[in-house]
């Protein structure tokens, strides 16, 4: 009996850690303003748990806008460079029909990050949006 229990718990180990990284999928995309311009649009569709982390270069002073449409279980948050989501605080927050505004006080690489609600992604749901990104 003793010979079998490291076997069983290593077993339930490596389960459980690869179970844990099949979970979530994270996207990671750079926005890039074409030449002479001032803003992005993009569109993507999410599937429960995964996420789109949206990057974006911009200087302090300089003002950023964005805003979402398309399903109403989907929000997104803004990290200032060298804030981590899912670690730091988010710098603002908006959803469906709510646009975030605001001045940039550093200088560096933003995140935006784009995610289904809770009850919508515990649920597997699908959900499309389309967002803008505009700085100024």
């Amino acid at each position: 009996m003793k010979r079998i229990m490291p076997l069983v718990l290593a077993t339930a180990v490596a389960l459980g850690a690869q179970g844990a990284a099949a979970a979530d999928k994270v996207t990671t995309l750079p926005v890039q303003f074409a030449k002479g311009t001032h803003s992005f649009s993009t569109s993507h569709t999410l599937l429960g748990y995964d996420s789109v982390n949206y990057t974006l270069d911009a200087k302090a002073s300089q003002s950023m806008r964005i805003s979402l449409t398309g399903s109403s279980n989907i929000g997104f948050n803004i990290y200032a460079p060298g804030d981590v989501p899912g670690v730091a605080i988010a710098l603002g927050s908006g959803n469906v029909g709510q646009a975030w505004n605001g001045m940039l006080a550093t200088s560096g690489t933003y995140t935006v990050q784009v995610y289904q609600v809770r009850a919508a992604a515990r649920r597997g749901a699908q959900a499309a949006y389309a967002m803008t990104f505009a700085i100024h």
